[in-house]
Protein backbone atom coordinates (compact mmCIF):
# COMPACT_ATOMS: atom_id res chain seq x y z
CA UNK A 1 0.00 0.00 0.00
CA UNK A 2 1.70 3.18 -1.09
CA UNK A 3 1.75 6.19 1.53
CA UNK A 4 2.73 9.61 1.30
CA UNK A 5 6.18 11.05 1.16
CA UNK A 6 5.90 12.48 4.79
CA UNK A 7 5.31 9.34 6.50
CA UNK A 8 7.32 7.21 3.95
CA UNK A 9 9.95 10.05 5.65
CA UNK A 10 9.09 9.86 9.05
CA UNK A 11 9.18 5.49 8.98
CA UNK A 12 12.66 5.63 6.91
CA UNK A 13 14.16 7.71 9.50
CA UNK A 14 13.09 5.96 12.63
CA UNK A 15 14.09 2.59 10.68
CA UNK A 16 17.64 3.88 10.24
CA UNK A 17 18.00 5.50 14.22
CA UNK A 18 16.67 2.48 15.84
CA UNK A 19 17.47 -0.26 13.74
CA UNK A 20 20.46 0.81 11.84
CA UNK A 21 21.99 2.70 14.55
CA UNK A 22 22.95 6.15 12.77
CA UNK A 23 23.86 9.40 13.53
CA UNK A 24 21.77 12.46 14.07
CA UNK A 25 23.84 13.99 11.30
CA UNK A 26 23.29 11.15 8.88
CA UNK A 27 19.98 10.98 8.96
CA UNK A 28 19.94 14.57 8.42
CA UNK A 29 21.68 14.31 5.45
CA UNK A 30 19.66 11.34 4.38
CA UNK A 31 16.20 13.59 4.97
CA UNK A 32 17.67 15.93 3.21
CA UNK A 33 18.67 14.04 0.15
CA UNK A 34 15.41 12.92 -0.11
CA UNK A 35 13.71 16.25 0.17
CA UNK A 36 15.72 17.44 -2.88
CA UNK A 37 14.51 14.46 -4.92
CA UNK A 38 11.09 15.76 -4.39
CA UNK A 39 11.83 19.23 -5.18
CA UNK A 40 13.62 18.18 -7.91
CA UNK A 41 10.93 15.78 -9.52
CA UNK A 42 8.08 18.44 -8.86
CA UNK A 43 6.64 15.47 -5.96
CA UNK A 44 5.59 17.46 -3.39
CA UNK A 45 5.63 15.58 0.22
CA UNK A 46 1.77 14.38 0.95
CA UNK A 47 1.89 12.64 -2.42
CA UNK A 48 2.17 9.26 -2.60
CA UNK A 49 5.43 7.55 -2.85
CA UNK A 50 3.99 5.30 -5.81
CA UNK A 51 4.88 7.91 -8.28
CA UNK A 52 8.63 7.46 -7.97
CA UNK A 53 10.26 5.71 -11.27
CA UNK A 54 13.48 4.45 -12.42
CA UNK A 55 13.64 7.46 -15.01
CA UNK A 56 12.63 9.99 -12.59
CA UNK A 57 15.30 8.90 -10.25
CA UNK A 58 18.00 9.07 -13.11
CA UNK A 59 16.75 12.30 -14.12
CA UNK A 60 16.87 13.40 -10.72
CA UNK A 61 20.73 11.71 -10.36
CA UNK A 62 21.02 14.01 -13.86
CA UNK A 63 20.15 16.80 -12.31
CA UNK A 64 22.33 16.63 -9.61
CA UNK A 65 25.59 16.19 -11.75
CA UNK A 66 24.28 19.06 -13.80
CA UNK A 67 24.89 21.45 -10.28
CA UNK A 68 28.70 20.46 -9.99
CA UNK A 69 28.61 18.71 -6.77
CA UNK A 70 31.43 16.23 -5.58
CA UNK A 71 31.38 12.71 -6.97
CA UNK A 72 31.41 11.58 -3.34
CA UNK A 73 28.66 13.88 -2.26
CA UNK A 74 26.51 12.58 -5.97
CA UNK A 75 27.34 9.19 -4.48
CA UNK A 76 25.88 10.15 -1.17
CA UNK A 77 22.68 11.26 -2.33
CA UNK A 78 22.31 8.02 -4.78
CA UNK A 79 22.93 6.30 -1.68
CA UNK A 80 20.27 7.55 0.49
CA UNK A 81 17.50 7.18 -2.66
CA UNK A 82 18.90 3.61 -3.05
CA UNK A 83 18.24 2.80 0.83
CA UNK A 84 14.82 4.52 0.76
CA UNK A 85 13.19 3.12 -2.35
CA UNK A 86 14.50 -0.60 -1.24
CA UNK A 87 13.51 0.21 2.55
CA UNK A 88 9.50 0.91 0.77
CA UNK A 89 9.87 -2.46 -0.99
CA UNK A 90 10.36 -4.00 2.04
CA UNK A 91 7.79 -2.64 3.62
CA UNK A 92 5.19 -3.45 1.02
CA UNK A 93 4.73 0.28 -0.15
CA UNK A 94 6.39 0.12 -3.80
CA UNK A 95 5.47 -3.17 -5.84
CA UNK A 96 8.96 -2.90 -7.53
CA UNK A 97 12.38 -0.86 -5.97
CA UNK A 98 12.52 1.99 -8.53
CA UNK A 99 15.92 2.35 -7.36
CA UNK A 100 17.64 -1.02 -7.53
CA UNK A 101 19.13 0.07 -10.94
CA UNK A 102 19.92 3.36 -10.13
CA UNK A 103 23.69 3.69 -10.80
CA UNK A 104 25.88 6.84 -9.45
CA UNK A 105 29.73 7.86 -10.50
CA UNK A 106 32.72 5.98 -8.66
CA UNK A 107 33.87 8.40 -6.04
CA UNK A 108 37.70 9.29 -7.12
CA UNK A 109 40.10 7.30 -3.83
CA UNK A 110 42.26 9.87 -3.02
CA UNK A 111 45.39 8.90 -0.80
CA UNK A 112 44.46 10.19 3.37
CA UNK A 113 46.70 13.01 4.56
CA UNK A 114 49.53 11.84 6.66
CA UNK A 115 51.66 13.95 8.81
CA UNK A 116 55.45 12.97 9.31
CA UNK A 117 56.81 11.85 12.62
CA UNK A 118 59.12 15.42 12.41
CA UNK A 119 56.14 17.62 11.90
CA UNK A 120 53.69 15.61 15.06
CA UNK A 121 57.35 15.74 16.85
CA UNK A 122 57.12 19.80 16.76
CA UNK A 123 53.48 19.72 17.43
CA UNK A 124 54.18 18.32 20.91
CA UNK A 125 56.90 19.90 21.62
CA UNK A 126 54.92 23.00 21.21
CA UNK A 127 52.41 21.81 22.90
CA UNK A 128 54.68 20.64 26.16
CA UNK A 129 56.00 24.22 26.11
CA UNK A 130 52.73 25.33 26.90
CA UNK A 131 52.04 23.73 29.86
CA UNK A 132 52.13 25.60 33.16
CA UNK A 133 50.51 25.27 36.20
CA UNK A 134 48.14 28.71 36.09
CA UNK A 135 47.13 27.27 32.23
CA UNK A 136 44.94 24.35 32.97
CA UNK A 137 44.27 24.59 28.86
CA UNK A 138 47.86 23.57 28.11
CA UNK A 139 47.62 20.23 30.11
CA UNK A 140 43.82 19.65 28.10
CA UNK A 141 45.27 20.22 24.73
CA UNK A 142 48.46 18.03 25.61
CA UNK A 143 46.26 15.61 26.35
CA UNK A 144 43.66 15.48 23.59
CA UNK A 145 46.45 15.28 20.51
CA UNK A 146 48.38 12.27 22.54
CA UNK A 147 45.24 10.56 23.02
CA UNK A 148 44.02 11.07 19.34
CA UNK A 149 46.96 10.13 17.96
CA UNK A 150 48.06 7.04 20.15
CA UNK A 151 44.06 6.05 19.67
CA UNK A 152 43.13 6.92 16.24
CA UNK A 153 40.03 8.14 17.81
CA UNK A 154 37.32 10.20 15.61
CA UNK A 155 36.87 13.89 17.07
CA UNK A 156 33.33 13.22 17.92
CA UNK A 157 34.20 9.78 19.61
CA UNK A 158 36.79 11.91 21.82
CA UNK A 159 34.55 14.49 22.82
CA UNK A 160 32.49 12.37 24.25
CA UNK A 161 34.26 10.82 26.41
CA UNK A 162 33.61 10.74 30.35
CA UNK A 163 36.31 9.83 33.06
CA UNK A 164 34.88 6.62 33.35
CA UNK A 165 36.20 5.65 29.90
CA UNK A 166 39.35 5.81 31.01
CA UNK A 167 40.88 2.43 32.37
CA UNK A 168 43.88 3.85 33.52
CA UNK A 169 44.99 0.68 35.03
CA UNK A 170 45.60 -0.99 31.52
CA UNK A 171 45.91 1.60 29.23
CA UNK A 172 43.09 1.39 27.53
CA UNK A 173 40.18 3.66 26.43
CA UNK A 174 36.31 2.75 25.99
CA UNK A 175 35.08 4.29 22.58
CA UNK A 176 31.71 4.46 21.33
CA UNK A 177 31.70 4.59 17.40
CA UNK A 178 29.24 5.09 14.39
CA UNK A 179 26.19 3.11 14.99
CA UNK A 180 26.67 3.10 19.02
CA UNK A 181 29.40 0.12 18.31
CA UNK A 182 31.37 0.07 21.40
CA UNK A 183 35.28 -0.56 21.30
CA UNK A 184 38.22 -1.21 23.59
CA UNK A 185 41.81 0.59 22.39
CA UNK A 186 45.36 1.06 24.19
CA UNK A 187 46.99 4.02 24.51
CA UNK A 188 50.77 4.15 25.25
CA UNK A 189 52.55 5.92 27.91
CA UNK A 190 52.99 9.92 26.56
CA UNK A 191 48.98 9.29 26.46
CA UNK A 192 48.85 8.15 29.60
CA UNK A 193 51.44 11.06 31.33
CA UNK A 194 49.54 13.47 29.35
CA UNK A 195 46.00 12.87 30.72
CA UNK A 196 47.34 11.91 34.06
CA UNK A 197 48.78 15.49 34.29
CA UNK A 198 45.59 16.79 32.83
CA UNK A 199 43.38 14.91 35.63
CA UNK A 200 45.34 16.11 38.15
CA UNK A 201 47.03 19.79 37.19
CA UNK A 202 44.15 20.81 34.98
CA UNK A 203 40.65 19.41 34.75
CA UNK A 204 40.06 20.51 38.78
CA UNK A 205 40.59 23.92 38.18
CA UNK A 206 37.89 23.76 34.95
CA UNK A 207 34.79 21.30 36.91
CA UNK A 208 31.86 22.55 37.38
CA UNK A 209 28.40 20.94 37.88
CA UNK A 210 27.82 21.36 33.86
CA UNK A 211 29.49 18.48 32.92
CA UNK A 212 30.75 16.67 36.35
CA UNK A 213 31.47 13.40 33.93
CA UNK A 214 33.14 14.64 31.09
CA UNK A 215 36.84 13.68 30.34
CA UNK A 216 37.45 17.00 28.50
CA UNK A 217 36.73 20.03 29.56
CA UNK A 218 35.91 23.67 27.59
CA UNK A 219 36.90 26.86 29.41
CA UNK A 220 33.39 27.30 31.16
CA UNK A 221 33.46 24.00 32.51
CA UNK A 222 31.08 22.44 30.06
CA UNK A 223 32.31 19.42 28.16
CA UNK A 224 34.38 20.50 25.18
CA UNK A 225 33.18 20.92 21.50
CA UNK A 226 34.45 19.04 18.30
CA UNK A 227 34.81 22.53 16.93
CA UNK A 228 37.03 22.96 19.22
CA UNK A 229 38.83 20.26 18.97
CA UNK A 230 38.99 20.98 15.13
CA UNK A 231 40.44 24.13 15.99
CA UNK A 232 43.08 22.83 18.13
CA UNK A 233 44.92 20.90 15.86
CA UNK A 234 44.02 22.93 12.90
CA UNK A 235 45.95 25.74 14.27
CA UNK A 236 48.71 23.27 15.67
CA UNK A 237 48.95 21.98 12.12
CA UNK A 238 49.55 25.02 10.26
CA UNK A 239 52.57 25.67 11.48
CA UNK A 240 54.38 22.43 10.56
CA UNK A 241 54.76 21.14 6.70
CA UNK A 242 51.64 19.13 6.85
CA UNK A 243 49.81 22.79 5.96
CA UNK A 244 46.10 22.68 6.23
CA UNK A 245 44.95 19.77 7.71
CA UNK A 246 42.14 18.55 10.88
CA UNK A 247 42.07 16.54 13.64
CA UNK A 248 41.08 13.54 10.98
CA UNK A 249 44.49 13.68 10.07
CA UNK A 250 45.90 12.67 12.89
CA UNK A 251 43.57 9.44 12.62
CA UNK A 252 45.12 8.69 9.00
CA UNK A 253 48.46 9.32 10.91
CA UNK A 254 48.20 7.02 13.65
CA UNK A 255 46.85 4.06 11.09
CA UNK A 256 49.53 4.32 8.78
CA UNK A 257 52.42 5.05 11.19
CA UNK A 258 51.08 1.78 12.68
CA UNK A 259 51.47 -0.35 9.14
CA UNK A 260 54.36 1.00 8.63
CA UNK A 261 55.89 -0.58 11.81
CA UNK A 262 54.61 -4.03 11.09
CA UNK A 263 51.12 -4.02 12.62
CA UNK A 264 48.47 -6.10 11.73
CA UNK A 265 45.74 -5.13 9.31
CA UNK A 266 43.12 -6.65 10.88
CA UNK A 267 44.49 -5.19 14.26
CA UNK A 268 44.19 -1.59 13.01
CA UNK A 269 40.94 -1.93 11.47
CA UNK A 270 39.90 -3.20 15.23
CA UNK A 271 41.64 -0.10 16.61
CA UNK A 272 39.75 2.33 14.28
CA UNK A 273 36.67 0.50 14.39
CA UNK A 274 36.29 -0.01 10.53
CA UNK A 275 32.95 -2.16 9.74
CA UNK A 276 35.39 -3.39 6.79
CA UNK A 277 38.34 -4.39 6.03
CA UNK A 278 38.44 -2.68 2.56
CA UNK A 279 38.01 1.10 4.50
CA UNK A 280 41.33 0.17 6.37
CA UNK A 281 43.30 -0.97 3.49
CA UNK A 282 43.68 2.22 1.93
CA UNK A 283 46.20 2.61 4.66
CA UNK A 284 48.12 0.33 2.99
CA UNK A 285 48.41 2.33 -0.36
CA UNK A 286 49.53 5.18 1.91
CA UNK A 287 52.55 2.80 3.07
CA UNK A 288 53.24 1.89 -0.14
CA UNK A 289 53.87 4.86 -2.10
CA UNK A 290 55.79 6.18 1.30
CA UNK A 291 57.89 2.94 0.38
CA UNK A 292 58.23 4.27 -2.95
CA UNK A 293 59.15 7.47 -2.33
CA UNK A 294 61.67 6.86 0.04
CA UNK A 295 63.16 4.24 -2.36
CA UNK A 296 63.69 7.14 -5.34
CA UNK A 297 64.84 9.69 -2.82
CA UNK A 298 67.31 7.30 -1.46
CA UNK A 299 67.95 4.78 -3.59
CA UNK A 300 70.82 5.04 -6.28
CA UNK A 301 69.31 3.18 -9.47
CA UNK A 302 65.78 4.51 -8.32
Amino acid sequence: MAITFDRAFAGFSAHLSSGKGYSPNTLKSYLADLRDLCHSLGLPTDSTVDELSLEGLRDWLWKVSERGLSKSTIARKSAAVRSFTAWLFREGHLEVDPGLRLRSPKTDRTLPKVISRESLNLVFATLIDRLDPDNPIGYRDLAIVELLYATGARVSELASLDLQSIDHSRNIVRLMGKGSKERMVPFGAPAKDALDGWIRLGRNKLLSNRSADALFLNAHGGRVGVRQIYSLVANLLENTDAGAAGPHSLRHSAATHLLDGGADLRAVQELLGHSSLGTTQIYTHVSVERLREGYRNAHPRA
